[in-house]
């Protein structure tokens, strides 16, 4: 991508050394600075969740045969298993790929100096880092043992600081809405001359596609938690039927918000692959205009498909049939994009380093998962795996195999431009194929016990799926131990990697257009686009 930014500027101090002292940080409106903050806090999270995963898979090592062979009792059990959900989903995948990447690298990318609301953006991560507290809080007062979907009528009368954990969901909403409001606004308003929306990187097309969800959809699901805790705390009948109230209600209240959600998560996991099989095969995207405006359907069907959920719920037969051709309707603009990334693949020059590895992983999972969804789709596969292992399985193939890859692609990719260091790519590439491995070890065994009846939740099982639970255990062992080399040849580079040049990958994109790590202010001048950024020459140099 042509820009009159030149990189024949001697290194100037970056965006990490501009100013000093952790205040600096805290107060900071620099979009950069709170993309790394984003991006520590998302980490941590991520952490917090694995080891309660590894803690819930120990637990299904073995059937409990014997009272008193378990590990941990059944209640302590149902709360770990929903605090990993809720930590998972509200504060890792729905922030991660948006909050960390999105802030960091979209000014960069549309050549302007910061977001358009600096400190609306600062504001929305301690809205974040608050709705944590109080989620933890939550967790240490007592547990959480609803699951993360808060499903009533139980959620409404269990006891246990139930309203204080929906309230900590209510205020994380509030800073996805922040961020998306800000760079809907950014996109519009402040990309460089030249960069029109047939030039806009295809990742921005998937954050603006994001930030359209994010903006619309979550007031719902924080209007249905209110409710929720009104209910709780005044005795107002709303959901639960003692009360004269209907619980039904509350599942379509919480998947019209949480099926858009899922793409809330996707998407910008959809946007990183459009940027990462480009860049690492050496080759123009095919069919840039297909994969934009696919997002943009994506967006617009998401919020036709919750029913999906309801399908043994009681709800219309009619219903039914309607929510299950949207089902396979909203499947059509996921296949343009994978057959898209393939295509573009085919005759490139593929460098099979770690950003590559992630982007490979993903197509493999992100489309077994996809496929089972369309098992999930079809009323009568559902109704006999609904509420089933195979569930689980799908949805950890999308969400884990989808956007956690995703982003820990973007995280190798952009690790050069965030903190200006190389990594090892011998033990990157280590981690990747590790993670790979154990994933398919971890999940695919739950796709075969969930077609065979085991159900999903439960503490305990039949001998019958011991060998299934084993394998699957074993497999998290091996995804742990891909992430702690990921931790140590990621913290090694900070002080003895390699320092990295501003554009490693020979990408085209705007963000590599200025040093590494970028300067405080992005550029030294705005930039003027005349190509667009996935203009690499035609193999054999035609």
């Amino acid at each position: 991508m042509a820009t009159t930014e030149t990189l024949d500027h001697a290194q100037e101090v970056s965006y990490l050394g501009a100013k000093k002292g952790i205040m600096s940080w805290l107060v900071t409106i620099d979009h950069k600075r709170i993309g790394v903050m984003y991006l520590a806090s998302v980490l941590a999270t991520f952490a917090l969740g694995g080891i309660l995963a590894l803690l819930v898979r120990a637990e299904l090592w073995a059937p409990n045969l014997v009272a008193g062979d378990e590990l941990f009792s059944a209640d302590i059990y149902n709360r770990l298993f929903t605090l990993h959900g809720l930590v998972m989903v509200f504060l890792f995948i729905i922030p991660s790929v948006p909050a960390a990447f999105g802030n960091f690298v979209l000014p960069l990318m549309i050549g302007a100096k910061d977001v358009a609301f600096p400190r609306l953006n600062l504001a929305s991560y301690y809205v974040y880092v608050i709705g944590t507290v109080m989620a933890l809080y939550a967790t240490i007062a007592g547990g959480v043992d609803t699951g993360w979907t808060f499903y009533t009528p139980y959620s409404a009368s269990v006891s246990g600081p139930v309203v204080m954990m929906v309230m900590a969901a209510f205020v994380l909403g509030f800073s996805s809405i922040f961020t998306g409001l800000n760079f809907i606004v950014t996109i519009h308003k402040m990309r460089a001359p030249g960069m029109t929306w047939q030039r806009l990187p295809l990742f921005l097309w998937a954050i603006y596609a994001t930030s359209i969800i994010q903006v619309m959809a979550t007031p719902v699901l924080g209007i249905t938690l209110c409710l929720l805790a009104m209910e709780r705390a005044m005795g107002i009948g709303i959901f639960d039927p003692a009360l004269g109230g209907d619980p039904v209600l509350f599942q379509h209240f919480f998947w019209f918000y949480s099926h858009p959600a899922v793409y809330i998560m996707i998407l910008p996991g959809m946007g990183i692959m459009s940027e990462l099989v480009t860049v690492h095969a050496r080759k123009t995207i095919f069919g840039y205009r297909a994969i934009a405006l696919s997002s943009i359907a994506i967006a617009v069907i998401s919020f036709l498909v919750w029913g999906h959920h309801m399908f043994v719920s009681g709800q219309s037969v009619y219903a039914g049939m309607i929510f299950s051709f949207l089902t396979f309707l909203v499947a059509i603009p996921s296949a343009i994009k994978v057959l898209n990334w393939v295509a573009t693949l085919y005759g490139g020059s593929i460098q099979l380093n770690a950003p590559m590895l992630w982007a490979m992983s993903f197509l493999i999972l992100f489309t077994i998962g996809g496929l089972t969804g369309i098992f999930l789709g079809t009323l009568a596969t559902d109704v006999h795996l609904h509420d089933t292992y195979f569930v689980v399985a799908h949805f950890h193939y999308v969400m884990v195999g989808g956007t956690v890859v995703a982003f820990f692609g973007a995280l190798h990719h952009w690790w050069p431009k965030m903190f200006g260091r190389m990594y090892n790519e011998f033990w990157a590439n280590v981690s990747a194929v590790l993670f790979f491995i154990g994933f398919n070890v971890t999940f695919f065994p739950q796709f075969i016990m969930g077609s065979q009846g085991m159900p999903r939740r439960y503490y305990n099982y039949l001998e019958e799926f011991e060998i299934f639970h084993k394998i699957s255990t074993s497999g998290t062992w091996l995804i742990g131990l891909s992430f702690i080399i990921m931790v140590v040849y990621l913290v090694r580079s900070l002080t003895s990697g390699e320092k990295a040049s501003a554009n490693p990958w020979g990408a085209k994109s705007l963000e590599w257009a200025t040093q590494s790590p970028p300067i405080e202010h992005n550029f030294h001048e705005i930039p003027t686009v005349t190509e667009g950024p996935y203009d690499f020459p035609k193999a054999g140099g035609k």
